[in-house]
């Protein structure tokens, strides 16, 4: 099992970047998808998920409005489109995937680092 984050780099304030996760060993059709970051000293935080019935989304509140997420269940991936970048959203990106029927089965990602800077 594995999650392979991707399209992380570094972006001018204002910029655009769209990160990837492909999802290996199991099949993404079933869980929810979502991202979080972590930035140094600060705890890891959701930003944003997408459900595995109907595709609804929610988002952090610093990323309402600018960041869209989105699943492909054919190929087994979810992405983040990041728009209006500011520096505060440099962080490292973890991808997450998250199950729970009588139990809740996790994965994640090893993360893609995202520079906001000038």
């Amino acid at each position: 099992v594995q999650l392979v984050e991707s399209g992380g780099g570094l972006v001018q304030p204002g910029g655009s970047l769209r990160l990837s996760c492909a999802a290996s060993g199991f099949t993404i059709s079933r869980f929810t998808m979502s991202w979080y970051r972590q930035s140094p000293g600060k705890e890891r935080e959701l930003v944003a998920e997408i459900l595995s019935a109907g595709g609804s989304t929610n988002y952090g509140d610093p990323m309402k409005g600018r960041f869209t997420i989105s699943r492909d269940n054919a190929k087994n991936a979810v992405y983040l489109q990041m728009t209006s970048l500011k520096p505060e959203d440099t962080a490292v990106y973890y991808c997450n995937a998250r199950h729970t029927l009588l139990t809740t089965v996790e994965f994640w990602g090893q993360g893609t680092q995202v520079n906001v800077s000038s």
